[in-house]
């Protein structure tokens, strides 16, 4: 069994053994609080559309099931787990994945175990056990690591491996490839082959999102939300959870013979289609739960820097000190540098047309949980002690190397 570290942040659906208006069943497997509203959105989509629905993860699912809704618990790094899971499945929804943001992002070995190892498993149980289609969840990191780029479609190479500044995105560039490359390989026992296809998605927002929004709205209300950075003119994307249901599920139905097999092989980027500042996206949040938005802006030059040199102290001392980097280097270029997507391939192919949305339903969210303005002064106090600490850390290496003129 893989370090119980992401045991808490896996979450997974499968779908199995009745034909329906998606012709035939449909599996999901996940792994990350990210994606737990994405899962559970999608759960229910399927359910409506009449597929049994079975939740394949670690731990047991936070809310009580529908009476023909299962529980499998199992683990996507073990293979002989995952080949029970896709048993029987004609559809395989494989969100799965390790190390977006935060400390997580510096776990090489569980980001590789679980984004490359488990993908690998998933595809070799999708082989032996006859399923026919494979829907993968991406990333816009696959072709992105810090470079402006504006309208980009789906023609855009590969980033190369090492220029990747983070694990988790080049890990996520290779099981992507290894996902499309599997396309068209024969399935066992069955005169079949096995179809893939694979979503690259935006930033994923919606009430209930348990990665990313919950870390923003802790560092506004412990009073850490006190700047902003990089350009006011440079664009992002983000997509709403509704959005990336709806494009999985056309994504598993192009994948039919009903409708040519178009995704066979093929990527896709998802998103809004609203390119947005990415602070400006968040206003709302912060103006909604109470809080005032920032005036000073920095440069982002200095925030890498930070950003950088905090991430080479957390090598050293992650391992005694397991402290939550403000921000890694990735987050610093995902959220300050312009990178946004056409999604003509995905409207034309897919039929992919997104709805619009904004933060409503998210700032109303965290409001029913007790979110909002007030004193936070433990928080404070906490994110001053990690900052003497790793100041004090810092120091201590600093007095071990030479000083100019010295040797």
């Amino acid at each position: 069994m893989i370090g119980r570290e992401y045991v808490t942040n896996q979450a997974a659906v499968q779908g199995s053994a009745r034909r329906t208006a998606l012709p035939a069943a449909l599996s999901t497997v996940g792994i990350s609080l990210v994606v737990y509203q994405l899962l559970k959105s999608l759960a229910c989509a399927l359910h409506k559309r009449g597929a049994r629905i079975t939740l394949f993860d670690t731990v047991p699912p936070r809310q009580e099931l529908p009476e023909d809704m299962m529980f499998m618990q199992g683990d996507i790094c073990e293979y002989e787990q995952v080949e029970k899971a896709v048993f029987g499945v004609d559809c395989v929804f494989h969100i799965a994945s390790y190390g977006m943001s935060g400390r997580e992002q510096l776990n090489r070995h569980l980001i590789e175990a679980v984004n490359v190892q488990g993908t690998k498993n998933i595809l070799r149980a999708c082989v032996e056990n006859g399923v026919s289609r494979l829907v993968y969840t991406s990333t816009f990191n696959v072709v992105f690591g810090g470079q402006v780029i504006e309208n980009g479609d789906e023609s855009l190479p590969y980033l190369p491996l090492h220029l990747h500044p983070d694990h988790y995105s080049r890990t996520k560039s290779l099981a992507e490839m290894a996902v499309l490359q599997a396309n068209g390989a024969a399935l066992f026992g069955s005169p079949g082959v096995l179809r893939t296809c694979a979503l690259r998605p935006a930033g994923i927002y919606g009430p209930g999102e348990q990665r990313h929004l919950p870390r923003i709205v802790s560092y506004i209300e412990r009073g850490i939300f006190r700047f902003v950075y990089g350009s006011p003119s440079s664009l992002v994307e983000f997509v709403h959870v509704d959005n990336l249901v709806s494009a999985h599920m056309l994504a598993a139905e192009a994948l039919t013979s009903e409708k040519q097999h178009r995704s066979a092989g093929q990527a896709y980027f998802i998103s809004d289609g609203r390119p947005v500042n990415n602070f400006e996206f968040f206003r709302p949040l912060v103006e909604g739960l109470g809080y005032p938005f920032p005036k000073l802006r920095l440069p982002i030059s200095i925030i890498y820097l930070f950003a950088f040199l905090t991430e080479m102290i957390h090598h050293l001392i992650g391992p005694f000190y397991n402290f939550q980097p403000l921000l890694t280097r990735t987050e610093v270029y995902k959220t300050g540098v312009t990178h946004y997507f056409s999604m003509a391939k995905a409207k034309a192919e897919l039929g992919y047309e997104p709805q619009e949305h904004n933060l409503d339903e998210v700032v109303q969210w965290f409001k029913s949980r007790g979110h909002g303005k007030r004193l936070h002064g433990s928080g404070f106090r906490r994110l001053i002690l990690n900052f003497l600490f790793v100041s004090a850390f810092t120091a201590v290496v600093l007095s071990f190397l030479p000083v100019a003129g010295s040797w």
